[in-house]
């Protein structure tokens, strides 16, 4: 009985622990506060995530617009985002890949 106690208890740790651990995208869009404006999946009062992944959808080039855009603010007076390029490499992959 005790085994199979310690096994739910691990296997519950385990469920939880993906909640935990965030990528290096998503440690950069919480400390930059990109949820302020942007969500996963819907308009606030920016595009959602996902809906810039659309918008991307298929082109090569979408990962060097995005880290441009974040550098520079880009066309829509987007704030800065002062990060290496790696940090923003791993923001542009998360907002591609969402879905």
């Amino acid at each position: 009985m005790k085994f199979i106690s310690t096994i739910a208890a691990c296997s519950a740790t385990l469920a939880f622990s993906g909640l935990a651990f965030a990528g290096p995208g998503e440690d950069i869009i919480a400390k930059e506060k990109c949820g302020s404006c942007h969500t996963a999946t819907t308009t606030k009062k920016a595009p959602s995530f996902a809906s810039v992944a659309q918008k991307y959808k298929g082109d090569a080039g979408a990962e060097a617009k995005i880290i441009t855009m974040l550098k520079t603010g880009g066309a829509d007076d987007h704030k800065k985002i002062a990060a290496s390029d790696a940090d923003l490499k791993a923001v542009a992959a998360t907002v591609l890949s969402s879905k």
